[in-house]
């Protein structure tokens, strides 16, 4: 199951594991990532907590926690090649794996449909 939230953070939550990235909007908005600060393993987040900083040539942003968990996970790749994230941000490019997921969370995120219609109103705006 893939969700996404109104910070354009994803998760796909898959055998109670859940694998964490930025939107394709958001790596288009954010232009050319040049740095991504990982995070800690074993670090445990409630949703909406900042997990890491991702730096483009435009500005630093936060990514939040769609979901609460425990970091079990993180894409070293993005260490020396953090342009991975604009390449394939929702694939290849994602940041970290939780488990011990707060499932519960996941009722408050976007379906596929639902964060089309959501970037559709925003882009209007």
């Amino acid at each position: 199951m893939k969700r996404f939230s109104d910070d354009h953070q994803w998760v796909r939550y898959e055998d109670g594991r859940a694998t964490v990235g930025i939107t394709a909007y958001a790596a288009d908005e954010l232009g050319d990532i040049t740095f991504v600060e990982l995070p800690e393993e074993g670090l445990v987040v409630s949703q909406g907590d900042v997990l890491c900083v991702v730096e483009s040539v435009k500005a630093a942003s936060d990514v939040y926690a769609p979901v609460g968990g425990t970091v079990v996970e993180v894409n070293r790749a993005l260490e020396t090649r953090p342009g991975v994230v604009n390449d394939s941000p929702e694939s290849k490019g994602w940041i970290c794996r939780l488990e011990e997921v707060v499932e519960g969370d996941l009722d408050s995120l976007m379906t596929d449909a639902q964060y089309e219609a959501f970037l559709s109103e925003e882009t209007e705006e």
